[in-house]
């Protein structure tokens, strides 16, 4: 992997866990037989973030019972999990799609049959039971701990009480993109939806470049980086674009790989594979370099 912080803890044999006597594999529920919240606390939604999967796994050996309510422990995508290498990392994020993408009820409860959607579906009726659902991840890059809590003012709440980290909360999860400077006629997004080549370029819009408008799996910083460089060759005339027609068709393939990859929903409409987007920038600065020179 390029770019990316090196996994420096060990990720645990979760193989003992898999039997919690609840019909369900990789969940254990503990209740205390006495009145209280109903509280869940998953691990390995992706499966190459393993700090959830050490939490667990330590509350586990521990023994620990609630003194009130239920506790409910439950591994999520231990199929990814189980790919899991500390040198590639990445590839054991998911199996056929994000576990984190499934939970809307069109999908859910609609035809869909992956790895995730079975598991999110086993799932199911310990979250729909949970008064209060921690979700632990892991970060892909050195940062403070931090809770995200998205827009519901409950979450904010349940963060503020838990109080670790006591002083940063992200209240904001997802994102509208829109361009109120340019004329809706002449650029218009639809659900976040806004297909580009190469993510930077506008096949109707010559002249007109985007910088950083996507979601890797890691860090932007490289991949914008990368492309200013070669917008630079561009506007130097170091780089030729191919012709229009070719843009476009190919824009229109990966647009398509990438909403088959990574789930077309609002929120995930710009993510691309940190390293593949670098490796096929390249290569297409290589061609470009050599239809200037020609």
């Amino acid at each position: 992997m390029t770019g990316l912080a090196t996994i420096e803890l060990k990720a645990p044999d979760i193989g003992r866990w898999r039997d919690g006597g609840t019909g369900v594999d990789w969940v254990h529920v503990f209740d205390s037989g006495r009145p209280g919240p109903d509280v869940m606390v998953q691990a390995l939604t992706h499966g190459n973030e393993i700090c959830g999967a050490i939490a667990l796994d330590w509350l586990l050996e521990q023994r620990f019972r609630p003194r009130i309510g239920r506790l409910t422990l439950a591994f999520a995508n231990v199929a990814a999990y189980a790919r899991f290498d500390p040198a590639d990392p990445f590839p054991s994020r998911l199996v056929d799609e994000d576990y984190n993408r499934v939970w809307a009820d069109a999908t859910l409860f609609g035809p869909g049959d992956t790895v995730e959607l079975r598991r999110a579906r086993e799932l199911r009726p310990f979250v729909d039971a949970a008064d209060k659902l921690l979700d632990i991840h892991s970060m892909s890059e050195p940062c403070r701990p931090l809770m995200v809590c998205g827009m519901v003012e409950k979450n904010v709440a349940f963060a503020r009480a838990l109080g670790v980290p006591a002083d940063l909360i992200v209240w904001a999860t997802g994102y509208h993109v829109s361009f109120p400077f340019l004329s809706p006629e002449l650029l218009a997004v639809r659900e976040n939806d806004l297909p580009l080549w190469k993510r930077a370029v506008h096949p109707g819009l010559p002249g007109l470049y985007f910088l950083g408008l996507l979601q890797p799996i890691g860090a932007v910083m490289p991949l914008a980086e990368a492309q200013a460089t070669w917008i630079a060759e561009i506007l130097s005339g170091d780089y030729v674009l191919p012709s229009d027609s070719v843009i476009r068709r190919q824009m229109a393939a990966e647009h398509e790989r990438d909403t088959r990859q990574f789930y077309a929903s609002p929120r995930h409409t710009m993510e691309v594979d940190f390293d593949h987007y670098l490796w096929d920038l390249e290569r297409e600065r290589k061609k470009g370099r050599a239809r200037a020179s020609s």
